[in-house]
C-alpha cells in the first residue's frame, strides 16, 4: 500500500578526515559552497520534495549544525536594528518552512547502515524513508533531485535508487549497479568493482528511497568488515524480495563534495551561477593567466 514521502535521514557523523585540518574544529557539512553550508543545500533539496520530517544522525562533535539551523535571537535582533534586511532574510531562509529537523546521536562509527538503524524508533514500521549523503550536492535549477525521485516513487511504489553514469576506468571508486531493461531495474549492486568485473557504469550518488522492509533488514544485517553495518548488504538482502529501481538524474549535476576537486568544482560552478556574483567573478576568472598559477612541486 502506497504512503507519502515525509522522512528524510541524513547520516553526519562522519569525521571528514579527507578534508583536515578544515575539518578538526568544523564538521565538513558546514564546509561552505559559496555562501551555505553544504547540509543547507541537502535540507533544502529534501524539503523540495515535500518532505517535513529530516532526521541527522550526527554526532558529539557537530553541534555547529544543529547551531546553524537554530535561530539566532541576538544576530537577528542586530540586523533588524541595521535595517540589514537582505542579510536578515538570509538566515531566515536556513530552515525551510514546515520542516522539523530531529537530531540523533550515533553513539559509535559503525558504519552508514548503522547510522541509518539509529532513525529506526522515530520511523514507523510501515513508512517509506529517503536517505540523502552529505557529501553529494546535486544542482538542478528547478527541481532538484529527491524532488524527482519522489514523484517516481509515486509511480512504482518500491524503492528508488539514484544513479548516475561515470566513466568505465572510474567504477572502482564508486558501488556500481547492475540493471536490467529500460526501466533500470536493478539487479545486483557491486561495491567498488574493477572495470572488468564492473556489470555497467552506474554508480549510486548518494540518493535513496527506501520501503519500510529496509529498516527491518538492516536490523538483522551481520556486522561486516571493522564490526560495520552496511548498507549495500541489506539493500542486497532487499533486492532478493522486492523490486527495486535505479533513477537517473535528469536535468542537473552532481557534485562529490566529500572529494577536494569535487568540492572545488561545486564552488566554482555555484559561484558562476550567483545572480549576484556570478558576472565579476565570471570576468575574474577569464582575466587569469593560468600559466601563471601551475601548482608548485612538492618537495
Amino acid at each position: 500500500m502506497y504512503r507519502k514521502l515525509t522522512k528524510a535521514i541524513i547520516p553526519v557523523a562522519g569525521l571528514g578526515t579527507r578534508f583536515l585540518p578544515a575539518t578538526k574544529a568544523i564538521p565538513k557539512e558546514m564546509l561552505t559552497v559559496v555562501d551555505k553550508p553544504l547540509i543547507q543545500y541537502i535540507v533544502h533539496e529534501a524539503a523540495q520534495a515535500g518532505i517535513t520530517d529530516i532526521i541527522l544522525i550526527t554526532h558529539s562533535s557537530k553541534n555547529a549544525i544543529e547551531n546553524h539551523f537554530d535561530t539566532h535571537y541576538e544576530l537577528e535582533s542586530k540586523l533588524l536594528e541595521s535595517a540589514k534586511h537582505d542579510r536578515l532574510d538570509a538566515i531566515a531562509d536556513i530552515t525551510p518552512p514546515g520542516v522539523n529537523l530531529i537530531s540523533i546521536r550515533q553513539p559509535e562509527a559503525l558504519g552508514l547502515g548503522h547510522a541509518i538503524l539509529c532513525a529506526s524508533h522515530v520511523v514507523a514500521p510501515d513508512e517509506p524513508f529517503a536517505v540523502l549523503l552529505p557529501d553529494v550536492l546535486m544542482y538542478h535549477p528547478q527541481q532538484g533531485c529527491l524532488a524527482q525521485m519522489a514523484e517516481y516513487y509515486k509511480q512504482v511504489h518500491t524503492s528508488v535508487v539514484a544513479l548516475e553514469q561515470v566513466p568505465s576506468d572510474q567504477v572502482d571508486k564508486y558501488g556500481i549497479a547492475a540493471v536490467k531493461d529500460a526501466d533500470l531495474r536493478i539487479v545486483d549492486l557491486v561495491e567498488k568493482p574493477t572495470p572488468e568485473e564492473a556489470p555497467s557504469n552506474l554508480s549510486v550518488v548518494g540518493r535513496y528511497i527506501f520501503t519500510p522492509r529496509l529498516m527491518q533488514l538492516l536490523k538483522s544485517t551481520k556486522p561486516g568488515k571493522g564490526g560495520e553495518i552496511q548498507l549495500t548488504d541489506a539493500m542486497a538482502d532487499l533486492l532478493n524480495e522486492q523490486v527495486m529501481f535505479g533513477f537517473e538524474f535528469k536535468g542537473g549535476k552532481s557534485y562529490d563534495c566529500g572529494d577536494k576537486q569535487g568540492f572545488l568544482e561545486a564552488n566554482v560552478e555555484y559561484a558562476l551561477r550567483d545572480p549576484q556574483l556570478g558576472s565579476s567573478f565570471h570576468t575574474y576568472l577569464s582575466s587569469l593567466d593560468l600559466t601563471e598559477l601551475k601548482p608548485k612541486k612538492s618537495k
